[in-house]
C-alpha cells in the first residue's frame, strides 16, 4: 500500500485534521491538475470535471475533504488503485 493510498483510507474513514498536502499528493497520484496562484485556495481541476477550489487552512475542513473524494470517485479512483 503506497503513501497516496493509505491517505485515501484515511480520509475515507475520518475527513478531520487533513491538510492540503494530503490534496496534493493524492491529486498527483491520480492526474488532477492543480494551482494555487498566490492565493489561499487551491484549485483542483480534471478534464470534464467541474473545479474544486479548496482554502488552504490547517486542518481543511471535513466538508472539503468529502468533496475532493468524490471527485476521486468520479473519475473511478479505488481505495486499492
Amino acid at each position: 500500500m503506497t503513501k497516496a493510498d493509505k491517505i485515501l483510507a484515511r480520509m475515507r474513514n475520518n475527513p478531520r485534521d487533513r491538510t492540503i498536502e494530503d490534496l496534493k499528493v493524492l491529486a498527483k497520484r491520480h492526474g488532477i491538475e492543480w494551482r494555487q496562484p498566490g492565493t489561499s485556495h487551491v484549485t483542483f481541476s480534471y478534464p470534464g470535471l467541474t473545479p474544486l477550489t479548496v482554502p488552504a487552512h490547517k486542518p481543511v475542513k471535513p466538508i472539503y475533504i468529502m468533496r475532493f473524494v468524490a471527485l476521486l470517485d468520479r473519475i473511478g479512483v479505488a481505495d486499492d488503485d
